[in-house]
């Protein structure tokens, strides 16, 4: 069953974006999150209540292995400056989920760019270092949604891109910070772009579900003509599985 079209959801004065908002990003050492391990993490608070615009809580982390020369030349973090610098995983680990389940148990709407990718890092994290992990939710995705309601416009879909799309400036990409702040900006620029995105956090998070599986399934059609056995993990904001060859990012 499709989810419904984007001009039949009713706006409401209850919108998430009105409301505490709380950007959260990972960078860790590998794109295949079941593999990955944490070597920066941020929450970054947009909070009406707040006197101050934004409240940032970042952890550098060293990840207990070595940082591949490929993934610090995105996030500038080697393994040295990890070790030297950066908190023990074991200790810094329990600290993002006990900090992250707050929010999510005080109603916050969690912000997260390619949610799937950082929930299923840090729930992987946490189950390595004995921690419970919380059931991530309300969330909004700036991918998941960007992709329903602009979906025939061409080009990447990166955090930058969208950036670039929706006028965001993006200072020190690849920073925990730096993502997590502009993927919020992103997604209140969606909202008000898009009126009908103007709903509760835990509507929109439903609606998002719906979305994201129907925009698997729809790629997977894609790439079945050219590859029959081609998967595509339709599960958000958490990947079920790793599938063969990465496809569950």
């Amino acid at each position: 069953m499709e989810s419904p079209a984007l001009f039949e959801i009713t706006p409401s004065s209850e919108s998430w974006h009105t409301r505490r908002r709380v950007g959260f990003d990972l960078e860790t050492t590998s794109r295949f999150p079941h593999e990955a391990r944490i070597v920066s993490a941020a929450l970054v608070i947009f909070d009406p209540a707040d006197q101050e615009e934004v409240r940032v809580r970042e952890w550098l982390v060293d990840p207990g292995v070595e940082i591949p020369p490929a993934t610090t030349a995105i996030h500038g973090i080697s393994t040295e400056y990890a070790q030297a610098e950066g908190q023990p995983a074991a200790e810094a680990v329990p600290q993002i989920v006990v900090e992250l389940t707050k929010e999510i148990e005080a109603g916050s709407a969690i912000v997260v760019m390619n949610a799937p990718y950082d929930f299923t890092v840090l729930q992987a994290e946490a189950q390595r270092y004995g921690v419970g992990f919380p059931v991530p939710r309300p969330v909004i995705d700036p991918l998941v949604i960007d992709k329903q309601v602009d979906k025939f416009r061409r080009g990447k879909r990166t955090l930058g891109d969208l950036c670039g799309v929706y006028q965001v400036i993006l200072d020190g990409a690849h920073t925990a910070g730096a993502d997590a702040k502009a993927a919020v900006e992103v997604a209140d620029c969606l909202a008000r772009n898009y009126p009908q995105l103007q709903v509760p956090a835990e509507v929109l998070h439903d609606l998002q579900v719906q979305w994201k599986a129907e925009q698997a399934a729809d790629f997977q059609q894609f790439l079945r003509r050219t590859k029959p056995d081609a998967v595509i993990e339709p599960s958000w904001p958490v990947a079920a599985q790793v599938l063969p060859g990465g496809q569950g990012l």
